[in-house]
């Protein structure tokens, strides 16, 4: 029974990590609403698209409203574009102009009320896009990490209750660390943004810097729990570590171009 208990604890911890998470990184979707004609209607402005199509902006507004859509590539030397949104049956549309992997775009949409034009985002939305992985490479990858932090929160919860299991369980997390965060990540960051690898010491990107930092704190606990299994320290280290470096937000300080130091780069066209 407190087996039964602590796994399903980790279970829960996890999913309360993974929609952290995924809730509060810098490429989850801006959402709201705002009330026109006294009624409230919902938008999303996206922040992450696949590289090879425009991202689609659509949202339902009584006839005849009226909207502008402005942007320009992030990091770059480009001035703002103002456009009209488009409406079509009952709907304005426009679609933020794709760009290579790692290339961002800039972008605030507003809305006309009927007395002023009301910004859907107090600052303008980023949006990144990235090349499109495989779901034979994506969805094991996932599985892998997810496993990987439910094992050690698993071990952590053994470390507390003093269990004989601290060395197996902390086995299968360094397995599952290496094999989908040193092995499947690069594998995803490769199609994701042509890099295999872009944090420390080429670049600056949390979500591998994290996973190398988890990696060797759980490695050090695996070789010293080898020479003494009853050691309770490292375990635990390991575990708070984990812990602290999952709730900074996924994609945080990820992989971008910066157009102020291309040369030639040609200033990117709204779709209508």
């Amino acid at each position: 029974m407190r087996s039964t208990f602590l796994w399903v604890l980790s279970f829960v911890l996890m999913s309360a990590l993974a929609i952290y998470q995924r809730t509060t990184g810098p490429t989850y979707p801006v959402r709201g609403s705002i009330k026109l004609n006294g009624e409230n209607y919902k938008y999303l402005l996206l922040r992450s698209q696949d590289s090879h199509i425009d991202a689609p902006f659509e949202m339902e507004v009584p006839e005849g409203t009226k909207g502008i859509f402005r942007f320009k590539r992030f990091k770059s030397h480009d001035e703002w574009t103002t456009v009209e949104l488009h409406e079509n049956e009952g709907k304005l549309q426009t679609a933020i102009p794709m760009q290579p992997p790692a290339g961002k775009v800039e972008y605030q949409i507003a809305i006309f009320d009927g007395e002023s034009y009301i910004p859907l985002s107090a600052d303008p939305v980023i949006i990144r896009f990235k090349g499109a992985v495989p779901n034979f490479v994506l969805i094991p990858h996932i599985f892998f990490m997810f496993f990987a932090m439910v094992f050690s929160l698993r071990t952590g919860l053994e470390v507390l209750v003093k269990g004989e299991n601290t060395y197996m369980f902390t086995s299968a997390t360094l397995l599952l660390f290496l094999v989908g965060g040193l092995i499947l990540g690069p594998i995803v960051q490769k199609y994701a943004f042509d890099a295999f690898w872009t944090g420390w010491p080429w670049g600056h990107d949390l979500t591998d810097n994290k996973t190398i930092v988890a990696f060797i704190f759980w490695a050090i606990a695996w070789l010293v729990l080898r020479k003494n299994r009853e050691n309770r320290i490292w375990p635990a280290v390991a575990t708070f570590v984990m812990l602290a470096i999952y709730l900074i937000p996924h994609s945080a300080l990820g992989s971008e171009i910066d157009y102020t130091k291309l040369e030639n780069q040609p200033k990117t066209e709204a779709t209508p």
